[in-house]
């Protein structure tokens, strides 16, 4: 059983309290940014937690034994440290949160209530709302490796080796039309599909920084390529927008091979019979009579 601070269960305990609600969001790229629904700004831990969002937050469900309860907080993108294009692009998924009860005339008197995990998050207008997951939904996720016949490492990591790097897999061009989820980039040149599944990374302009997942790569006339992304960009690219097209990967062996010259690094396992083969016995008049195949 959780033991409680007496100091910090008196102050909270009255009739009439100074408490406020903090919540410290630690982002995936080591991000620490603190935002609280008291009119103040409040300090601890060497965090400064923001009043300037109109933060709420809903009731938290709580679940039997190690079902995972949800809450959700809500706020408006009036700070520096929120914007549309940040939640967009998927920064804030997974972001580790941490809400305090806190007193806000003495900030050194406080509890931890619990901690969650950013989930889905959504926006309306300039109103964003994010789903905080309790951390027992850690156990619905696959933990560790999975065996597949496609490779489970991401293309130029450390298990991978890849050097996307090299000017065969990273290329530079320029916006010459499309939307958000379409963009058409010139001065490419490259095999069909060459960057599907890959990425497109803007360099300059509004949407700077922005990373997109391409779906397909369709080559047009000359070095002009039509690009689909899997989540439209925040805004429009203008034409003339300089980005960066790296290459992509289906994750088979024959590709790993073919397009990377990395079969000696595949993360899969290829040759793993598959249930053809599992199920599949000796039979008379069989040119094999073994009871099946590998699957390739």
């Amino acid at each position: 059983m959780r033991e409680l601070d007496p100091n910090v269960l008196a102050r909270f305990a009255g009739s009439v309290t100074t408490r406020a609600t903090c919540w410290r969001v630690t982002r995936q790229d080591g991000t620490v940014l603190g935002f609280t629904d008291h009119d103040r700004t409040l300090r601890f831990d060497g965090v400064t937690f923001e009043p300037r969002l109109g933060f709420d937050s809903s009731a938290a469900t709580l679940e039997p034994d190690l079902a995972a309860g949800t809450a959700e907080v809500a706020g408006i993108l009036s700070s520096r440290t929120i914007g549309e294009a940040e939640l967009a692009g998927g920064l804030w998924d997974g972001a580790q949160v941490e809400i305090f009860a806190v007193d806000w005339q003495d900030p050194s008197v406080r509890l931890l209530l619990r901690r969650a995990i950013v989930g889905e998050v959504s926006r309306a207008g300039g109103v964003f709302r994010a789903e905080l997951r309790a951390l027992p939904h850690l156990f619905d996720q696959p933990q560790g490796r999975v065996f597949s016949h496609l490779c489970d490492a991401d293309l130029g990591d450390g298990r991978c080796g890849v050097d996307l790097d090299l000017p065969a897999f990273r290329r530079a061009g320029t916006v010459s039309g499309g939307g958000e989820a379409e963009v058409r980039v010139d001065g490419v040149a490259a095999a069909d599909g060459w960057f599907a599944g890959g990425r497109l990374e803007v360099i300059d302009g509004a949407s700077a920084g922005h990373v997109g997942e391409i779906v397909s790569d369709m080559p047009g006339a000359g070095t002009v390529r039509d690009i689909a992304l899997l989540v439209p960009l925040p805004l429009p690219l203008d034409p003339g927008t300089a980005v960066r097209l790296t290459a992509g990967c289906d994750k088979h062996f024959s590709t790993c091979g073919a397009k990377f010259a990395n079969s000696a690094a595949f993360q899969g396992f290829p040759h793993m019979p598959g249930a053809d083969f599992a199920l599949t016995y000796p039979s008379r008049g069989a040119p094999e009579n073994d009871g099946g195949a590998l699957m390739e």
